[in-house]
Protein backbone atom coordinates (compact mmCIF):
# COMPACT_ATOMS: atom_id res chain seq x y z
CA UNK A 1 0.00 0.00 0.00
CA UNK A 2 1.26 3.17 -1.15
CA UNK A 3 1.77 6.22 1.51
CA UNK A 4 -0.87 7.77 -0.04
CA UNK A 5 -3.45 5.44 0.38
CA UNK A 6 -3.18 6.57 4.03
CA UNK A 7 -3.82 9.88 3.57
CA UNK A 8 -7.32 11.33 4.26
CA UNK A 9 -9.41 11.96 1.53
CA UNK A 10 -9.26 15.99 0.20
CA UNK A 11 -11.85 18.19 2.06
CA UNK A 12 -14.73 19.24 -0.05
CA UNK A 13 -14.89 23.19 -1.30
CA UNK A 14 -18.05 24.73 -0.09
CA UNK A 15 -19.08 27.29 -2.54
CA UNK A 16 -19.06 30.65 -1.75
CA UNK A 17 -22.24 32.32 -1.15
CA UNK A 18 -23.90 35.29 -1.07
CA UNK A 19 -26.45 35.04 2.16
CA UNK A 20 -28.55 37.51 1.64
CA UNK A 21 -28.94 37.07 -1.78
CA UNK A 22 -29.88 33.16 -1.60
CA UNK A 23 -32.20 33.81 1.35
CA UNK A 24 -34.34 36.56 -1.25
CA UNK A 25 -34.49 33.96 -3.63
CA UNK A 26 -35.33 31.26 -1.66
CA UNK A 27 -37.23 32.44 1.26
CA UNK A 28 -40.28 32.15 0.50
CA UNK A 29 -39.48 28.74 -1.38
CA UNK A 30 -41.53 25.27 -0.89
CA UNK A 31 -39.27 23.15 1.32
CA UNK A 32 -38.69 20.20 -0.87
CA UNK A 33 -37.29 23.20 -3.32
CA UNK A 34 -35.29 24.42 -1.13
CA UNK A 35 -33.99 20.31 -0.53
CA UNK A 36 -33.41 20.39 -4.36
CA UNK A 37 -31.25 23.45 -4.58
CA UNK A 38 -29.59 22.52 -2.10
CA UNK A 39 -28.28 18.66 -3.38
CA UNK A 40 -27.51 20.70 -6.73
CA UNK A 41 -25.84 23.13 -4.53
CA UNK A 42 -23.63 20.97 -2.45
CA UNK A 43 -23.84 17.57 -4.09
CA UNK A 44 -22.28 14.96 -1.39
CA UNK A 45 -21.30 17.35 0.55
CA UNK A 46 -24.74 17.71 2.13
CA UNK A 47 -26.25 16.26 4.42
CA UNK A 48 -28.90 15.82 7.37
CA UNK A 49 -29.36 15.45 10.98
CA UNK A 50 -32.37 14.05 13.04
CA UNK A 51 -32.78 13.32 16.51
CA UNK A 52 -35.77 10.61 16.27
CA UNK A 53 -38.00 13.22 18.24
CA UNK A 54 -41.71 14.05 17.68
CA UNK A 55 -41.82 15.19 14.40
CA UNK A 56 -38.74 13.89 12.84
CA UNK A 57 -40.84 11.70 10.21
CA UNK A 58 -41.40 14.71 8.44
CA UNK A 59 -37.96 16.25 7.69
CA UNK A 60 -36.48 12.10 7.05
CA UNK A 61 -39.24 11.90 4.75
CA UNK A 62 -39.51 14.75 2.83
CA UNK A 63 -35.67 15.00 2.31
CA UNK A 64 -35.08 11.29 1.10
CA UNK A 65 -37.66 11.71 -1.44
CA UNK A 66 -35.19 14.17 -3.27
CA UNK A 67 -31.69 12.83 -2.07
CA UNK A 68 -32.49 8.81 -0.97
CA UNK A 69 -28.77 8.27 -0.21
CA UNK A 70 -28.24 11.42 1.78
CA UNK A 71 -25.95 11.02 5.16
CA UNK A 72 -28.52 10.98 7.93
CA UNK A 73 -26.54 11.78 11.33
CA UNK A 74 -27.71 10.66 14.50
CA UNK A 75 -26.28 11.85 17.30
CA UNK A 76 -27.10 8.79 20.37
CA UNK A 77 -26.55 9.76 23.55
CA UNK A 78 -26.77 6.96 24.94
CA UNK A 79 -29.19 8.71 27.27
CA UNK A 80 -33.18 8.49 25.44
CA UNK A 81 -36.24 6.99 25.86
CA UNK A 82 -36.61 2.97 25.01
CA UNK A 83 -39.42 4.86 22.77
CA UNK A 84 -36.92 6.99 20.74
CA UNK A 85 -34.64 3.96 20.20
CA UNK A 86 -37.73 1.57 18.50
CA UNK A 87 -38.85 4.75 16.65
CA UNK A 88 -35.73 4.98 15.01
CA UNK A 89 -35.44 1.68 13.50
CA UNK A 90 -38.97 1.62 12.16
CA UNK A 91 -38.37 4.86 10.58
CA UNK A 92 -34.21 3.50 9.41
CA UNK A 93 -36.43 0.72 7.97
CA UNK A 94 -39.32 1.79 6.38
CA UNK A 95 -36.98 4.89 4.58
CA UNK A 96 -34.17 2.92 4.20
CA UNK A 97 -32.18 5.66 5.75
CA UNK A 98 -28.60 5.84 4.81
CA UNK A 99 -27.77 6.29 9.13
CA UNK A 100 -24.56 7.24 10.11
CA UNK A 101 -24.52 6.75 14.28
CA UNK A 102 -22.51 8.93 16.65
CA UNK A 103 -21.68 8.96 19.81
CA UNK A 104 -19.47 10.60 22.75
CA UNK A 105 -16.17 9.22 22.99
CA UNK A 106 -16.87 9.14 26.70
CA UNK A 107 -19.16 6.28 27.83
CA UNK A 108 -22.46 7.06 29.72
CA UNK A 109 -20.83 5.25 32.76
CA UNK A 110 -17.11 6.90 32.33
CA UNK A 111 -19.26 10.45 32.51
CA UNK A 112 -20.63 9.95 35.25
CA UNK A 113 -17.74 8.77 37.42
CA UNK A 114 -15.88 12.03 36.12
CA UNK A 115 -18.21 14.29 36.29
CA UNK A 116 -21.42 12.80 38.32
CA UNK A 117 -24.92 12.92 36.95
CA UNK A 118 -25.08 16.34 35.32
CA UNK A 119 -28.45 17.17 34.43
CA UNK A 120 -29.15 16.44 38.66
CA UNK A 121 -27.12 19.25 39.43
CA UNK A 122 -30.28 21.76 38.35
CA UNK A 123 -27.43 24.14 37.13
CA UNK A 124 -27.32 25.49 33.45
CA UNK A 125 -23.38 25.30 33.36
CA UNK A 126 -23.99 21.26 34.08
CA UNK A 127 -26.42 21.04 31.38
CA UNK A 128 -24.10 22.64 28.89
CA UNK A 129 -20.65 20.18 29.63
CA UNK A 130 -23.79 17.42 29.61
CA UNK A 131 -24.56 18.90 25.97
CA UNK A 132 -21.04 19.68 24.75
CA UNK A 133 -19.38 15.85 26.02
CA UNK A 134 -22.57 14.03 24.09
CA UNK A 135 -24.13 16.07 21.66
CA UNK A 136 -22.09 18.80 20.46
CA UNK A 137 -18.62 16.86 20.24
CA UNK A 138 -20.25 13.88 18.37
CA UNK A 139 -22.01 15.92 16.27
CA UNK A 140 -18.79 18.69 15.19
CA UNK A 141 -17.08 14.78 14.78
CA UNK A 142 -19.68 13.41 12.48
CA UNK A 143 -19.48 17.11 10.08
CA UNK A 144 -15.78 16.40 9.71
CA UNK A 145 -15.44 13.14 9.12
CA UNK A 146 -18.60 12.95 6.71
CA UNK A 147 -16.65 15.82 5.10
CA UNK A 148 -20.19 17.87 5.12
CA UNK A 149 -20.33 21.30 3.37
CA UNK A 150 -24.19 21.87 4.42
CA UNK A 151 -25.99 20.55 6.85
CA UNK A 152 -30.17 20.05 6.64
CA UNK A 153 -31.95 20.29 9.67
CA UNK A 154 -35.87 20.47 10.54
CA UNK A 155 -35.59 23.22 13.18
CA UNK A 156 -38.63 25.78 13.03
CA UNK A 157 -38.34 29.17 13.87
CA UNK A 158 -41.94 28.85 16.60
CA UNK A 159 -39.84 26.50 18.76
CA UNK A 160 -37.07 28.56 20.24
CA UNK A 161 -36.38 32.33 20.52
CA UNK A 162 -33.35 32.09 18.97
CA UNK A 163 -34.75 30.09 15.92
CA UNK A 164 -37.20 33.19 15.52
CA UNK A 165 -33.94 35.24 14.57
CA UNK A 166 -33.29 32.16 11.76
CA UNK A 167 -32.79 32.15 7.74
CA UNK A 168 -33.69 29.78 5.38
CA UNK A 169 -29.96 29.27 4.62
CA UNK A 170 -27.37 30.72 7.22
CA UNK A 171 -24.06 29.48 7.96
CA UNK A 172 -22.41 27.48 11.12
CA UNK A 173 -19.11 26.66 11.99
CA UNK A 174 -17.81 27.07 8.71
CA UNK A 175 -20.67 25.17 6.71
CA UNK A 176 -24.04 26.03 5.57
CA UNK A 177 -26.92 25.01 7.15
CA UNK A 178 -30.80 24.97 5.08
CA UNK A 179 -33.85 24.97 6.85
CA UNK A 180 -36.55 23.48 4.57
CA UNK A 181 -39.26 24.05 7.34
CA UNK A 182 -38.52 26.87 9.55
CA UNK A 183 -41.98 28.58 8.87
CA UNK A 184 -44.18 25.79 8.81
CA UNK A 185 -46.35 25.71 11.54
CA UNK A 186 -47.56 22.54 13.61
CA UNK A 187 -50.82 22.65 11.39
CA UNK A 188 -48.66 22.08 8.35
CA UNK A 189 -46.48 19.31 10.07
CA UNK A 190 -49.32 17.82 11.33
CA UNK A 191 -50.69 17.80 7.53
CA UNK A 192 -47.45 16.25 5.86
CA UNK A 193 -47.74 13.13 8.74
CA UNK A 194 -51.29 12.58 7.76
CA UNK A 195 -50.51 13.41 3.73
CA UNK A 196 -47.90 11.09 4.01
CA UNK A 197 -49.10 8.29 6.29
CA UNK A 198 -45.92 9.02 8.71
CA UNK A 199 -45.92 8.57 12.45
CA UNK A 200 -45.28 10.93 15.07
CA UNK A 201 -43.23 9.57 18.13
CA UNK A 202 -44.53 6.81 19.99
CA UNK A 203 -44.27 9.52 23.59
CA UNK A 204 -46.36 11.87 21.55
CA UNK A 205 -49.84 9.82 22.77
CA UNK A 206 -48.33 10.61 26.82
CA UNK A 207 -48.03 14.30 26.51
CA UNK A 208 -44.52 14.79 25.04
CA UNK A 209 -44.62 17.31 22.41
CA UNK A 210 -40.94 17.50 22.69
CA UNK A 211 -38.41 14.65 23.70
CA UNK A 212 -34.65 14.53 24.20
CA UNK A 213 -32.95 12.07 27.04
CA UNK A 214 -35.31 10.42 29.35
CA UNK A 215 -33.69 12.54 32.20
CA UNK A 216 -34.41 15.64 30.21
CA UNK A 217 -37.65 15.38 28.76
CA UNK A 218 -41.12 15.66 30.42
CA UNK A 219 -44.97 15.69 29.14
CA UNK A 220 -46.24 19.15 28.55
CA UNK A 221 -48.55 20.80 31.14
CA UNK A 222 -50.97 24.12 31.09
CA UNK A 223 -48.42 25.90 33.25
CA UNK A 224 -45.91 25.67 30.39
CA UNK A 225 -45.39 28.92 28.53
CA UNK A 226 -43.79 27.02 25.44
CA UNK A 227 -43.12 23.45 24.14
CA UNK A 228 -39.28 23.75 25.01
CA UNK A 229 -40.18 24.72 28.70
CA UNK A 230 -40.37 20.66 28.76
CA UNK A 231 -36.47 20.41 27.77
CA UNK A 232 -33.95 20.80 30.35
CA UNK A 233 -36.05 21.85 33.49
CA UNK A 234 -37.24 24.83 31.68
CA UNK A 235 -33.56 26.16 32.36
CA UNK A 236 -32.53 26.53 28.94
CA UNK A 237 -34.11 26.07 25.59
CA UNK A 238 -31.49 24.99 22.84
CA UNK A 239 -28.51 21.69 23.26
CA UNK A 240 -26.03 23.50 21.51
CA UNK A 241 -26.06 21.74 18.24
CA UNK A 242 -27.73 24.52 16.34
CA UNK A 243 -26.27 27.54 18.37
CA UNK A 244 -23.01 29.84 17.26
CA UNK A 245 -19.56 27.58 18.55
CA UNK A 246 -17.66 30.80 19.34
CA UNK A 247 -18.66 34.62 20.15
CA UNK A 248 -17.08 35.58 16.78
CA UNK A 249 -19.67 33.66 14.46
CA UNK A 250 -22.26 34.61 16.92
CA UNK A 251 -21.33 38.25 16.00
CA UNK A 252 -21.27 37.13 12.43
CA UNK A 253 -24.53 35.88 12.37
CA UNK A 254 -26.06 38.96 14.04
CA UNK A 255 -24.55 41.16 11.70
CA UNK A 256 -26.15 39.21 8.88
CA UNK A 257 -29.42 38.97 10.69
CA UNK A 258 -29.44 34.68 10.53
Amino acid sequence: MSDTALLPSKLRAAPVLDLEVINREWGEADATSLVQWGHETFGDGLVLSTSFGIQSAVMLHLVTQVVPNIPVIWVDTGYLPVETYRFADELSVRLNLNLQVYQSHLSPARMEALYGRLWEQHDVEAFNRYDKIRKVEPMQRALSELNATAWLTGLRSDQTDHRKSLGRVGQQGGRYKLLPILKWTSKDVYEYLVAHDLPYHPLFDKGYVTVGDWHSSRPITATDANERDTRFKGLKQECGLHLPQSPEEAASLDSSSL
